[in-house]
């Protein structure tokens, strides 16, 4: 029987109205295992899905083919770039004992340069490149062919200063624009393997330190500063170029990504004012170990290539510690992966490089440092998690950008104070062991830097983390 109060057999009308739009729930979808991408770090970094983006189009994040190509072409650059001033010391070596820059001051402030400049840079080359993301590609290309014409042009230095131009500042500049893109991708490749990855990536800065120093060394004995830079030039275009194809974001940009405001709000919350005050302090001595342990070891009698074995040490053990710390630091809190490097590297620092009169504890102080003290940036994508934790609106890669500046200012803070500690050698013959060597001074800052660089945990207990 039909209701009476329904109007039946009217017939049917056909209006052409507009079908409703499907809402997305991110936080629903993200938590289905059927669905392959993380579309909540889509939105925490800043690529609006628009209408015209298929989100099954997109390659796997944390896995997959296309993310491991990636990471493995930026372990490649990171390992170039960065592994040539990481290797300094066995440049400063040279040129502190060779015409035509003997006697010369200010050698060290050539390798803080190159190294200071690309971690102070980095803000401001970020912020370039996140206002015009078309170029970020470009962008390693074009920092690539300015690291290769810099070198080619510092084999040409007839003095010091030329020198701190071309081989420091110039090489630089190029090493930031061929790097960022690697950092401001990674962040759309990876997320809960976000520390692992950074790790991974980073390890290929000590990888390059086992290589460089010998064939740096070689070449300088052999030929020369003029050649060995030429050589190098002409290398690390041949090794890099193929491999800038994988350098690429796994997610397009949009327009709304273009006009999207940068949030610097999170420089003023305390979580990032302590662990940044901490980065910095251990940066003033953390490069010093890596530019004068060469050095050092010729006090006690090596020959150069002897020397060269400090760093080489130092850069084999970092490569373990930076995937350690990266796969520690995506399950700890971010204090305690920074208070284990602490107490590994003032270990090191005080009682195994202050006690050294001989290669054997020396090789071992380079082993423990380059352990504890090269994973210390390992942590940084823990103090990224942190400081979002704070200001969920804060970019990740201008955080990171924030701390390499950071570490940067101490590196080059530490070069032209390097040369006011060891200046005329002070306490040589009136200390025991390696503290009466006259680089005491410069062993008890190291030490002092780095013990005080862990009290980020201090903060967290009183509560400002």
């Amino acid at each position: 029987m039909r209701d009476p109060t329904v109007i039946h057999d009217l017939p049917a009308l056909h209006v052409d109205a507009p079908a409703p739009k499907p809402s997305i729930d991110v936080q629903t979808l993200a938590s289905k295992e059927s669905f392959p991408y993380d579309l909540r770090s889509i939105e925490e970094n800043h690529h609006p899905i628009s209408s015209n983006l298929d989100e099954a189009s997109l390659p796997p994040q944390d896995g997959g083919k296309d993310a491991w190509f990636f990471l493995a072409a930026c372990f490649v650059v990171e390992a170039l770039v960065w592994g040539f001033p990481f290797s300094y010391g066995v440049f400063q070596d040279y040129y502190s004992n060779h015409d035509p820059f003997k006697g010369s001051g200010n050698i060290a402030v050539i390798g803080t340069c190159a190294m200071g400049i690309m971690y102070l840079d980095l803000p401001i080359v970020f912020g370039l490149l996140r206002r015009y993301p078309s170029y970020q590609r470009l962008s390693t290309t074009g920092g690539l062919l300015v690291m290769c014409f810099s070198l080619g042009l510092s084999s040409l230095s007839q003095n010091t200063t030329h020198l701190i131009i071309t081989q420091g500042v110039f090489y630089a500049i190029g090493g930031s624009f061929a790097y960022s893109p690697c950092i401001l991708f990674i962040d759309e490749w990876f997320n809960k393997r976000k520390g692992l990855a950074y790790g991974i990536m980073w390890a290929g800065t000590g990888l390059a330190g086992v290589v460089l120093p010998l064939v740096m060394q070689w070449l300088l004995n052999t030929y020369g500063f003029r050649t060995t830079l030429r050589v190098w030039a002409i290398s690390l275009f041949l090794l890099t170029g193929p491999l800038l194809y994988f350098v690429k974001p796994r997610i397009p940009n949009t327009p709304a990504h273009l006009m999207r405001a940068r949030d610097f709000a999170f420089i003023l919350t305390s979580t990032f004012g302590v662990l940044q005050a901490c980065n910095i302090i251990e940066a003033l001595g953390f490069f010093l170990p890596t530019i004068y342990l060469p050095s050092f070891a010729r006090s006690l009698g090596a020959s150069s290539t002897l020397g060269a074995l400090t760093v080489i040490l130092f850069n084999v053990a970092s490569v373990f510690g930076c995937v350690l710390m990266g796969a520690v630091v995506d399950k700890w809190h971010v204090t305690n992966c920074i208070l284990v490097s602490t107490i590994g590297s003032t270990i090191g620092i005080f009682v195994v490089w202050g006690f050294s009169i001989s290669l054997p504890p020396l090789y071992i102080f380079s082993l423990i440092y380059g352990l504890f003290a090269g994973s210390f940036t390992s942590t940084w994508p823990g103090i990224m998690r942190d400081v979002k934790k704070r200001r969920d609106n804060a970019d990740s890669s201008m955080i990171f950008a924030c701390l390499a500046a950071g570490r940067g200012l101490g590196n080059v803070a530490s070069g032209p104070l390097s040369e006011a500690l060891i200046h005329g050698f002070p306490w040589k013959g009136s200390a025991d062991f390696a503290y009466g060597s006259g680089y005491g001074p410069l062993i008890v800052f190291t030490g002092l830097t780095a013990f005080f660089g862990g009290s980020s945990i201090l903060g967290r207990r009183i509560g400002w983390l």
